[in-house]
């Protein structure tokens, strides 16, 4: 048995009892993982250097710097200003209630990057609103549930910053900005959001929803002029990763340098976080929620939800620094490429391979430790290594999260929407099984691409 084989094995194990048997949050489980891989392979000497890899990472602070503006953003109640424009305006059409779940929820999870908390955020509107026109409680539930974690793979969440990582890694002489990346990413994601629309089409006609009833919609007047500011929010985020990628090479380079350029761009991350919560401030209508002693209050009650987040990637951090030095990437990697598939099959089997990992690791865990080797094992039957690094957040993250026993997404869902388990779950495998046909398809080259 390859050595990959046997510490994946290993890692898999731990997961499983930590976190499905025991119970316990799922860094701990990551946490456990890399300390027993430290036992089996007796590599405790260089604990000090796995360590120092896990923190020493900017991408690790630039996910903190997301998370912390997601926080902001949902305590000043902006979201909920959008959220309500979109229903007023979509809402009036069949199904209006699903799309608009699809649009808020992916802006939501996009800034946030946390599937669950996005699901409570957004959900507690959406999914009664498509209960009362007609929805079957397990639909709504999935709507929700999968437009969330739609944000793991849509810009500028905070778990895309891995696969660049992974990429840049692979070929750093291509000098890829993190504005070309996105631009990539955006264009991955059109496809996806437009397989969840037409889905939520055909579940209308079957099931026979209406639009909302008149008196449950918000009066765009009203809506519009108490939350237009906060539409404006996706311009400030993404207009400097725009300008990134389409002036990098001339404008940026010819007055900063190539290095001046790459350290511009490789910055964004950092700073546009920042500018977008100091404007989220400014538009706050309720100004006492946004006092410096509040805001450290948030912060403070923030903890919680960043520190499992980030806990998840340092330790997944560690435990790749363990198996560079053990050789597991390039021994799978090598595994796999044996196994002599057609491009066609690779990319089937890649698929599989994440969907069954995502049922027990987390997504961001997966792209850190062994995103390298699924990029790697892409490109040798001819997928464009690109196109398989931006495919990582899908893959990994998104399916992680719709796919039970994982699939915390389709519980939050259905605990807003009171659905049965068994419902919910049955519903649940028509959009695992269409998220990963898409993934096939668009992997395989079959689809254009903004930005390929």
């Amino acid at each position: 048995m390859p050595s990959a084989l046997l510490y994946l094995g290993i890692m898999l194990i731990v997961i499983l009892v930590w976190f499905m048997l025991l119970k316990r949050p799922v860094y701990e489980a990551v946490f456990i993982s890399f300390i027993v891989l430290l036992t089996v392979t007796g590599t405790w000497g260089n604990v000090a250097s796995y360590i120092d890899k896990g923190l020493s990472t900017s991408l690790i602070y630039s996910m903190v710097a997301f998370v912390a503006m997601s926080i902001i953003l949902t305590k000043t109640k902006i979201i909920d200003s959008c959220v309500a424009i979109i229903l007023s305006v979509l809402g009036r059409v069949v199904g209006g209630a699903g799309y608009v779940s699809v649009v808020a929820s992916s802006f939501m999870g996009a800034l946030s990057g946390s599937g669950p908390g996005n699901v409570m955020a957004t959900g507690t509107i959406t999914i009664p609103a498509m209960i009362k026109s007609g929805f079957p409680r397990e639909l709504a539930a999935n709507v929700e549930s999968n437009a969330s974690y739609m944000g793991n793979m849509i810009p500028p969440s905070s778990n895309i910053v891995a696969a660049l990582g992974a990429f840049t890694a692979l070929y750093p002489h291509l000098n890829m900005t993190i504005g070309q990346f996105w631009v990539v990413l955006w264009g991955i994601s059109i496809w996806f959001i437009l397989q969840r629309l037409l889905m939520i089409w055909g579940f209308c006609k079957y099931y026979k929803v209406k639009p909302i009833a008149k008196e449950d919609l918000p009066n765009l007047k009203e809506v519009f002029a108490a939350g237009w500011q906060g539409l404006l929010l996706p311009l400030v985020i993404l207009f400097p990763f725009v300008l990134d990628y389409l002036f990098k090479d001339t404008f940026f380079t010819e007055r900063l340098g190539a290095t001046g350029a790459k350290y511009l761009s490789s910055s964004l991350l950092l700073f546009i976080a920042g500018i977008s919560a100091m404007y989220a401030c400014l538009i706050a209508k309720d100004k006492s929620v946004v006092t410096i002693k509040n805001i450290a209050k948030m912060f403070a009650g923030g903890v919680k939800s960043i520190s499992p987040a980030v806990g998840v990637c340092v330790f997944g951090y560690m435990i790749g620094a363990l198996f560079t030095d053990l050789n597991v990437a390039s021994d799978m990697e090598a595994f796999i490429v044996s196994m002599n598939f057609s491009k066609f099959g690779m990319v089937i089997f890649i698929c599989l391979l994440t969907c069954f990992l995502g049922m027990v690791i987390p997504g961001s865990s997966l792209v850190v430790i062994f995103g390298p080797v699924f990029i790697s094992t892409l490109t040798t039957v001819g997928v464009d290594p690109l196109l398989a690094a931006a495919m990582l957040p899908c893959i990994c993250g998104v399916m992680c999260g719709i796919t039970p026993p994982l699939g915390l997404g389709m519980y939050a869902g259905m605990s807003l929407a009171e659905s049965e388990f068994g419902k919910t779950f049955k519903n649940n495998l028509w959009w695992v099984g269409a998220q990963f046909a898409l993934q096939v398809i668009v992997l395989m080259g079959w689809l254009p691409i903004l930005g390929l």
